[in-house]
């Protein structure tokens, strides 16, 4: 979301300008360019990085519960 806020955000103060001169094929090709330069990064959206980050978090409390078991069983197997 944050990414969509600053891509509306320039391009409406790039809309703005222009709408003040002739040039409304320069505004066209600004947000085209503008279109095509966001689209090659490789961004993900607040949404796809949440999930990503509550899966991390899942996955880390699932290993920590994993390597207590196995240091339990460890010690058992060393009791015998």
């Amino acid at each position: 979301m944050q990414q969509n806020r600053l891509f509306e955000e320039l391009s409406g103060r790039v809309s703005a300008l222009l709408a003040q001169s002739p040039a409304k094929d320069v505004e066209k090709n600004a947000r085209a360019l503008m279109t095509s330069f966001f689209g090659r990064l490789d961004l993900v959206t607040r949404e796809e990085f949440e999930v990503q980050a509550r899966l991390l978090a899942r996955s880390r409390e699932q290993i920590s519960a994993l390597e207590s078991r196995v240091a339990e069983l460890e010690a058992r197997l060393g009791n015998s």
